[in-house]
């Protein structure tokens, strides 16, 4: 008997890398839209815990052993996946998707970066920084971000680095992990969204609305990317990652009419050179590790 292997073009790969972005963002959309009605505590509760049950019923972690160690892993895993859900929604909040994304992406960008020893990464690390502080509160530039949200969305940055590090520690029963760590961070979220929004978690309506953003934020979007990387090659993904910030902004504009001034475009197109730059001065085993980190 043999097993088949589904694959696809690499035409039919780059798409699925650019439709996990657009579902990931048009998840993004949508729970800001939910914001005055639950709140961010409980926007991010109902993803995480939504998304952990998800995970629970598929993946059923409890057939594969984790040793003391990884189970160490995996509760910082959670707690960093917690706390970056947690700081991005309310950097959401406070920020345009593109601009929140664009700091955010940051976190990913700053380990592939140190962790590694060629020094065109010195150029790109410049970029980034330059790029950075475009979005930084000045008298010139057009009317300032909210400097709450950007503290908020160098929070989420920080978080996803330390996602991404304690992540790799337990790639013995990745699957396993991953649900077992988004278990953690939905009790993590689970006290902060009852104590914002309490019953309204379980209406109906809300209950959907939860849904779906898991699914897209989620589910759809780690779905797509795990085809593409069996199928796409790396470089061409890692590219296509990079574009995160880019797309953000895009989804805001369209669905939320969020309008970026000159100096937020310039941080996002920079943010994405800096990202793409990485991608392209790599072997092809780091970027497709730069690009699942970002």
């Amino acid at each position: 008997m043999t097993s088949t292997k589904t694959t696809l073009s690499p035409l039919a790969a780059s798409s699925a890398v650019l439709a996990a972005q657009f579902s990931a963002n048009a998840g993004a959309a949508l729970a800001k839209t939910l914001f005055a009605s639950v709140g961010t505590s409980g926007v991010a509760t109902l993803r995480i815990g939504l998304a952990a049950l998800l995970l629970l019923a598929v993946v059923r972690p409890w057939r594969f052993r984790l040793d003391a160690q990884q189970w160490r892993y995996v509760l910082i895993y959670g707690v960093m996946l917690a706390g970056m859900n947690l700081c991005l929604y309310q950097a959401f909040q406070r920020l345009p998707l593109g601009v929140a994304s664009a700091i955010e992406i940051s976190g990913p960008l700053a380990v592939s970066m140190l962790s590694s020893r060629r020094w065109v990464d010195g150029v790109w690390l410049i970029v980034a920084i330059a790029s950075l502080s475009l979005l930084l509160p000045s008298e010139t530039g057009g009317a300032p971000l909210d400097p709450v949200g950007i503290l908020f969305g160098f929070g989420a940055a920080a978080c996803w680095a330390l996602y991404i590090v304690f992540g790799n520690r337990v790639k013995h029963n990745a699957s396993s992990a991953v649900s077992w760590g988004m278990l953690v961070a939905a009790l993590i979220a689970l006290p902060m969204g009852l104590a914002q929004s309490g019953a309204l978690l379980i209406q109906p309506a809300v209950l959907l609305a939860g849904l779906c953003i898991a699914c897209l934020s989620s589910i759809v979007p780690n779905s797509l990317d795990m085809v593409a990387l069996r199928n796409a090659p790396p470089k061409v993904f890692g590219l296509l990652s990079s574009a995160q910030p880019a797309v953000a902004a895009l989804i805001g504009l369209v669905v939320l009419g969020e309008h970026l001034g000159l100096a937020q475009w310039a941080a996002i197109v920079g943010i994405v050179i800096a990202c793409a730059g990485c991608v392209i001065t790599a072997s092809n085993e780091q970027a497709t590790a730069a690009a699942v980190e970002h």
